[in-house]
C-alpha cells in the first residue's frame, strides 16, 4: 500500500511539473471594455531566456494600435544570508475596441529555455460605447490621432507644452551637459519654430536630429500625449557658479476645424473648412550649478572627460635635410575641440613647422567623441642620434573625479649625412623666389605657316567639335523629354532606389540596431511600389497594391510574395526573437519580391 501511494505521488508530481512548464506564459487583459476604448494586452514570462515570441491572431475588431513593447524586470532578495533572484519579460500590446461583441484572442507561443510553450486563450467582451474620459484613438504607428478642435476653442497649457530636461544639474567646468527640449501635444500641431539663444558661460553645440519628426505616445496625469524630442544640445560650461539657461518662446501653429463652413461651399468658393491658430509655447528656464575644477596641475591640457593619446612616426632613419612627420592622436569623449595642442619637445637641431590639425570628432548625446589628429612636420639639420621624448597629456577624468596623466612612447631617430642642402633652405628659396629665372640655351624658331590656327588640323578639329555639339544637343534633348515624363522616370528610378536602400539594410543586418534595419527594408518596399506603380502615399494599401500589380500583368504568386514580404517586415519590426535569423529571412523576402516584380514588368514592356 505504501509503495502504491508513493507511485501515485510520483506521477502526480510529474504531471504537475508538466502543467507548470506549459503555463510559463501568463496573460493579462480586461474581460470587459467599452466600444471605442483603448486597452492593453500583456504576456508575462518568468525568465529572460525567451525567443521567437509570437502572439495569437488578434481579431480585426480589436485593432492593434501599437506593440509589442518589451519590458524586462529583475529582483534580488537576501533572507538570513541566502540570496534569491527572479526575472521576467513582458510583451505588451495596445488594442482598440472597434465594434461591440465577444472576441477570443488565441494562445501566444514562445521558445522558453529552449522549449516551445504557450499561453491560454483569453476572451474579451466589448459592449456599449466609449466613455468621455477614454483615451483618444491612435494611429498605426502608435501616435495619437487627436480629434481636431473646433475653431475658437481655447488651447490651454495642458493641451500643448514643452518640457526642458538636463541630464545633470551639477557639473564641473568643461563637463558636458545634455539639454533636451520635448514637445507634448493633444492638439493638431502642424508647425513649430524656436532656437536656442547664445548662452553666456556655455560653449553650445546642437545635436543633429531627423528633420522628419516621429511622434510617440506618453501618458502624463492620465492623458495620452503625442510626444517628440524636438531639439538637443550639448553644452560645455566655461564659467563657474550658478549658470542660467533662459526660457525660450517657441512659435507654433495649431489647426482647428471651422465647423460652421459648408464643405461644398468652401470647395467651390476657394474657402477652407480649417483655420490656423498661432500659439506661443514657452519652454521654462533651467539652472546648472558649475563647480570649479580642483587645483590644476602644471601642464593641464584643459581636457575634461575620458581621453587617450597615441603617437607614431613615419620613419626612424632619415638623411639630414629630409622631413619627418610625427602624428599625435588624442581621442576619447569630452571637450576635444577645446583642449590645448599637445606639446612636443623636439631636439634643438630639428626645424619644426606648425602642425596640420584634422578634426575627426562627432557630436552625440554623450558629448563630443572621436579623435583630434595633429601632424607635426620636422626637418633634422645635422646627422646623429636623436630622441623625441614622450608626450604627456593631463586631463580631468569625470568618472574618477581626479586628474590623470597619460603618455606616448618616445622615438629614437637616426639621421645620416645629407646632400648638403637642407629642406629648410629649399623652403626658404621657394618662398623668396616665386618667379623662375629666364630659361637659357638653344631655342627653336617656327615659320608663320607652322601655326595651328588656319591649318587643316584646325578646320578638322573645329568641324569635329561642331558635330559633337549637335550630337550632345540631340542626346540631352531626348533626356529632357524623358525627364518630363514623370511617370516613366519614377518607374525607372524605382529599382535603383530600392536596391540602394536594401544595400544599406544589408549593412545594418549585422548590427544590433534592428529597428533601423527593418525601417530601411520597409522604406525599400513601400518606396519601390510607390514609384513603380506611380501610386500616391495615401493610396498605398495592400488591396490597392495587389489590384494594381494584377492590372500590370504580375502573376498571383508574385503579388502574394510581395504582400507577404510587407507583412513579414512589419511583424519582424516589432517581434523579438532570433535577430540574426529574422533579419536574414526578412531581407531575402524583400529582395526576392522586388526582383520578381521587376522581371515581370520588364517582360511586359
Amino acid at each position: 500500500m505504501t509503495r502504491r501511494l508513493k507511485y501515485i505521488l510520483l506521477v502526480a508530481c510529474l504531471l504537475w511539473g508538466v502543467v507548470v512548464g506549459r503555463a510559463q506564459i501568463s496573460v493579462s487583459v480586461p474581460t470587459h471594455v467599452a466600444t471605442g476604448e483603448n486597452f492593453r494586452l500583456a504576456y508575462t514570462i518568468k525568465t529572460q531566456d525567451v525567443s521567437d515570441f509570437r502572439a495569437g491572431n488578434i481579431p480585426d475588431e480589436l485593432e492593434v494600435l501599437a506593440g509589442p513593447y518589451t519590458s524586462r524586470q529583475s529582483s534580488y532578495q537576501m533572507v538570513n544570508g541566502h540570496t534569491s533572484s527572479s526575472s521576467s519579460i513582458t510583451f505588451t500590446y495596445t488594442l482598440y475596441a472597434a465594434k461591440p461583441g465577444s472576441y477570443v484572442i488565441p494562445a501566444a507561443h514562445a521558445r522558453v529555455n529552449g522549449k516551445m510553450v504557450s499561453s491560454r486563450a483569453v476572451k474579451v467582451t466589448v459592449t456599449g460605447s466609449a466613455s468621455k474620459g477614454s483615451s483618444p484613438k491612435m494611429h498605426e504607428d502608435g501616435s495619437n490621432a487627436p480629434s481636431m478642435q473646433a475653431a475658437g476653442t481655447h488651447i490651454s497649457a495642458n493641451d500643448l507644452f514643452i518640457k526642458v530636461t538636463a541630464n545633470k544639474h551639477r557639473v564641473h567646468e568643461q563637463e558636458p551637459v545634455l539639454l533636451t527640449y520635448k514637445v507634448y501635444t493633444l492638439v493638431d500641431l502642424t508647425q513649430l519654430e524656436g532656437k536656442m539663444p547664445d548662452l553666456t558661460g556655455f560653449h553650445t553645440q546642437e545635436i543633429p536630429l531627423p528633420q522628419q519628426k516621429s511622434f510617440h505616445v506618453e501618458r502624463i496625469n492620465g492623458k495620452s500625449y503625442r510626444a517628440v524630442t524636438w531639439s538637443q544640445y550639448v553644452m560645455y560650461p566655461q564659467m563657474t557658479g550658478k549658470l542660467k539657461i533662459p526660457s525660450i518662446t517657441f512659435k507654433g501653429i495649431v489647426v482647428q476645424q471651422n465647423r460652421a463652413v459648408d464643405p461644398f461651399e468652401a470647395f467651390f468658393n476657394g474657402g477652407s473648412g480649417y483655420v490656423e491658430v498661432k500659439r506661443n509655447i514657452v519652454a521654462p528656464a533651467l539652472s546648472i550649478q558649475v563647480d570649479p575644477l580642483p587645483k590644476k596641475p602644471a601642464g593641464f591640457s584643459g581636457g575634461v572627460g575620458r581621453f587617450n593619446i597615441s603617437a607614431q612616426i613615419n620613419q626612424a632613419e632619415v638623411k639630414a635635410g629630409s622631413p619627418i612627420t610625427l602624428r599625435v592622436v588624442v581621442g576619447g569623449t569630452g571637450n576635444l575641440k577645446l583642449i590645448k595642442q599637445p606639446v612636443v619637445n623636439f631636439p634643438k637641431d630639428f626645424d619644426k613647422y606648425d602642425p596640420k590639425i584634422t578634426d575627426k570628432t562627432k557630436l552625440t548625446s554623450t558629448g563630443l567623441g572621436g579623435n583630434m589628429i595633429y601632424d607635426f612636420l620636422v626637418v633634422p639639420r645635422n646627422q646623429g642620434q636623436y630622441t623625441i621624448p614622450a608626450m604627456e597629456f593631463t586631463y580631468y577624468d569625470t568618472d574618477a573625479n581626479a586628474y590623470k596623466t597619460i603618455k606616448t612612447q618616445a622615438f629614437n631617430v637616426t639621421v645620416a649625412k645629407g646632400d648638403g642642402k637642407t629642406s629648410a633652405e629649399s623652403f626658404d628659396n621657394m618662398k623668396d623666389n616665386d618667379i623662375h629665372n629666364i630659361m637659357k640655351g638653344d631655342s627653336t624658331q617656327y615659320g608663320t605657316r607652322d601655326f595651328f590656327y588656319g591649318s587643316v588640323r584646325y578646320w578638322l578639329t573645329l568641324s569635329g567639335l561642331l558635330l559633337m555639339f549637335f550630337v550632345l544637343l540631340f542626346v540631352f534633348r531626348k533626356r529632357a523629354i524623358d525627364n518630363a515624363n514623370v511617370v516613366k522616370m519614377r518607374g525607372k528610378k524605382a529599382n535603383s532606389i530600392a536596391r540602394k536602400r536594401l544595400k544599406k539594410a544589408s549593412r545594418l543586418m549585422f548590427t544590433n540596431d534592428s529597428a533601423a534595419f527593418y525601417d530601411e527594408v520597409l522604406r525599400a518596399l513601400w518606396g519601390y511600389v510607390s514609384y513603380k506603380l506611380n501610386m500616391p502615399v495615401e493610396q498605398l494599401t495592400r488591396e490597392n497594391i495587389a489590384s494594381t500589380l494584377e492590372q500590370h500583368g504580375v502573376d498571383d504568386l508574385t503579388v502574394t510574395r510581395f504582400i507577404s514580404a510587407l507583412d513579414e517586415c512589419e511583424f519582424e519590426r516589432y517581434a523579438p526573437g532570433d535577430p540574426k535569423g529574422n533579419k536574414e529571412k526578412t531581407f531575402n523576402y524583400a529582395m526576392t519580391a522586388i526582383t520578381e516584380i521587376e522581371n515581370v514588368m520588364k517582360k511586359r514592356k
